[in-house]
């Protein structure tokens, strides 16, 4: 292809650094763990671990890789949830500038600049039945990301499972083979090699999937800690996975389509290709996510989180045709399968570029040509044929479309089914398909949402009933495919109905939850249930509760929708136990700390035996006890009635006994140094008294005596260390609170006599 480009360099491709905690730099990276010996003895595995983060170095002050990365290791426990299992500090272990080019000569990139750091590191681990996850969390990433919320206020996590099956097979994760491309050209088809190898030749499968959110702004020019989960470095401890996954604009973005594009921009499931013509300009987070089986048991997820950067070209011209796949080497490849006549579209971009179109196919000895715009060509047998479309043919920028066509027979496929209308069971499948080259290679049934098979002729039990579409596709030697629906109507009823109630005894009222585990059933059925107390429900899973004792048989019947019909009887199923009436009394109805002593009286019936639980935790076990409360607040007082059968019932009370306060104050006081009254003092229950405060006053309003403590009186001088005060009559004034913050204040006189 010959271009004469240039790119228009997006302005802030890449930020600052704003100190050198908070690093807008992120832009991707990966974990690989690669099996290095395993001791059976003991029951442990080894592994070691390759890192890859890439950085923007654009900027000289842009946040440089940290010379040490913090490796959080975690268990995934019985809950589905991960604990911390381990950490490590590891260095750098080496780093390089990537090459920006695109590997077009005609294409000049603009300056950019990304760093690759990797870190190796060696673990040893117990072998469980349950995965281990190695994760490296960092902030942040770029703000001018197109296709994310919020890009500069979130970090990445870098993420590697190890599952049991794993770790029992001493199994090494895949590896992608290539860097992805740091420039690529807007409006330009995609044609990137994102595949991966693997030591042990696993089937690997390929998708794009969410990259994981990690860390935050906190702990960036001093405000917040470094090590909050929503801080540029997240504490390891403190922050194990699940992560959130960024959130991506949609509907224009999403996970599947990262870089949109028309046509979008997809990866082959099986190969890793991405093709597609990105269509906006600008930088945008992708993840691509590889899954490794082995005999059909899912052994690793490695993800690679990146930033592409989609810059606008000056293209002359550009030849492609719409094709099947195109090779490395820009090779179209066009298939078809039981028809020799094709019509090649003509995709070209630039068409205000394009003069002419010139096409070539050689068929034997002979050379079909066309100068339109699309063709129709007939091949005369199965084979392989090759051509050509030259854009501008003779002219500086023209540019050629390579072409391979491959002429297959045709295939079909076709299928019929048998099975019991009326009672549930397996339903059988036979495969007529057929094909031109001989042998069908595979066999894709896929009979619901969760229910595949790969055989030929499989059989299926569907657990729920409906019209069944069938689906069936075929693919041959030649990669040619066909496939057939086919709709099957399955209401049969279920050859057994299984009921579990959970509770077969138990004290009235008795509440029992009837599960039905019968299949195939669902709401279009008519079911009936009958309780034996004559009552009865139309749910498929009732709950129902018996209100008086007795001996109850239980009847289910179940009609489908076709009239097939089936029912069960369980004669003398539920037994419900007779039950007291837990029932008391107490006297005195009102309670305080003066009168703090109770006695109850049962009312309960049909009881054996009766105990009260007090909530400080005793029980008293006379039928008719007497209490008395050591101190005041509000008490719980439970009664529990038995049923000689063991039934029981309860009945709660609740006591308040209320913290008194009482004080008077006398009106006269005689100082006079006889030791009888010589004290301005009031009398009474001050143990639950607070707040306290007593002031004397003369008639002018001066105050003589202060007092906060209720044993504290006046003896008649002033502040009780100066001159004694005349005789005469002085105002006292008087407030306080109860232990129940209710306020009391009181004003009186006091009169001094001598």
């Amino acid at each position: 292809m010959c271009i004469k480009s240039r790119f228009i360099l997006i302005i802030g491709i890449f930020l600052l650094l704003i100190n050198r905690n908070f690093a807008r730099h992120i832009v991707g990276g990966e974990i690989y763990y690669e099996c290095i010996g395993m001791d059976p003895v003991n029951n442990r595995v080894t592994f070691q671990f390759t890192m890859n983060v890439y950085r923007d170095c654009f900027s000289t002050n842009s946040a440089e890789l940290d010379p040490e990365a913090q490796i959080g290791f975690y268990v995934q426990n019985s809950s589905l949830n991960y604990v911390p299992y381990g950490t490590a500090d590891v260095k750098l272990s080496s780093s390089r500038t990537l090459d920006p080019t695109n590997n077009n000569p005609c294409i000049i990139p603009p300056r950019v600049c990304v760093q690759e750091g990797v870190y190796t590191f060696t673990r040893t681990f117990d072998i469980i039945n349950s995965s281990y996850v190695v994760v490296y969390q960092r902030c942040c990433r770029n703000n001018t990301i197109s296709n994310i919320l919020d890009p500069d206020k979130q970090g990445a996590a870098f993420y590697v499972e190890i599952t049991p099956e794993a770790q029992r097979l001493c199994n090494s994760s895949p590896r992608f083979k290539n860097f992805p491309p740091i420039v690529i050209c807007g409006g330009v088809l995609l044609n990137l090699d994102h595949g991966a190898t693997d030591k042990e030749n696993d089937l690997i499968t390929y998708e794009f999937c969410a990259p994981f959110s990690a860390g935050g702004q906190n702990g960036s020019n001093g405000v917040g800690k470094i090590d909050d989960c929503n801080g540029v470095m997240p504490n390891r401890f403190n922050c194990p996975p699940p992560f959130k996954t960024v959130t991506f604009l949609s509907p224009t973005y999403t996970s599947n389509t990262p870089l949109a594009g028309n046509p979008v921009v997809k990866i082959d499931p099986s190969t890793g290709l991405i093709t597609g013509i990105p269509e906006k300009i600008g930088q945008f987070v992708v993840g691509v996510c590889i899954k490794e089986y082995r005999s059909g048991v899912l052994l690793s997820v490695v993800r690679r989180d990146f930033q592409f950067n989609v810059a606008q070209c000056d293209i002359k011209v550009s030849a492609r045709i719409q094709a099947d796949s195109i090779s490395k080497d820009q090779e179209f490849i066009v298939n078809t399968c039981g028809n020799n006549t094709v019509d090649f579209i003509n995709q070209s971009i630039k068409k205000e570029n394009i003069r002419s179109f010139d096409w070539f196919f050689r068929i034997g000895t002979d050379t079909i040509r066309g100068n339109t715009e699309h063709v129709k060509v007939t091949f005369p047998n199965i084979g392989t044929y090759r051509g050509q479309m030259i854009l501008n043919k003779g002219v500086e920028c023209s540019d050629t479309a390579f072409i391979n066509v491959n002429v297959f027979p045709g295939i079909n496929a076709n299928f019929n089914y048998s099975y019991d209308t009326c009672i549930a069971g397996p339903v059988s499948f036979t495969n007529f398909s057929k094909s031109g080259s001989g042998n069908i290679t595979n066999n894709d049934w896929l009979f619901e949402a969760n229910g595949q098979s790969t055989l030929k002729d499989p059989s299926y039990i569907f657990k729920t009933p409906g019209n069944k579409a069938i689906r069936l596709e075929v693919r041959d030697i030649n990669g040619c495919i066909d496939d057939t629906t086919a709709i099957i109507p399955y209401f049969p009823v279920p050859s057994l109905l299984v009921v579990d109630p959970g509770i077969f005894e138990g004290c009235e009222p008795l509440d029992v939850f009837f599960e039905n585990l019968s299949i195939p059933i669902d709401s279009t059925y008519d079911i009936t249930w009958d309780f034996g107390d004559g009552t009865f429900s139309d749910r498929i899973s009732p709950n129902h509760t018996y209100q008086n004792k007795g001996l109850y048989s239980v009847r289910l019947s179940v009609t489908s929708p076709i009239g097939c019909h089936t029912e069960i009887n369980y004669p003398d199923w539920i037994t419900v136990k007779e039950s007291p009436k837990a029932a008391f009394d107490y006297s005195p109805e009102i309670l305080s700390s003066f009168n703090n002593k109770i006695a109850i009286t049962d009312y309960s019936l049909r009881a054996k035996t009766v105990e009260y639980i007090l909530s400080t935790g005793e029980k008293l076990r006379l039928r008719n006890p007497v209490y008395t409360f050591r101190d005041t607040g509000i008490y719980h007082i439970k009664q529990i009635a038995i049923h000689e059968n063991g039934c029981i019932d309860t009945l709660l009370q609740i006591l308040d006994i209320e913290p008194k306060v009482t004080f008077f104050m006398p009106n006269v006081f005689t100082p006079n140094g006889d030791g009888k009254n010589e004290e301005f003092l009031g009398k009474g229950a001050t143990e639950f008294m607070q707040n306290f405060q007593m002031t004397i006053w003369d008639r002018w309003g001066g105050r003589l005596f202060t007092s906060k403590d209720p044993n504290l009186g006046w003896n008649g001088r002033f502040d009780n260390t100066g001159e004694f005060v005349p005789n005469g009559v002085y105002i006292y004034t008087l407030e306080y609170n109860t232990a129940r913050k209710k306020h009391i204040e009181l004003k009186g006189f006091a009169t001094v006599l001598r």
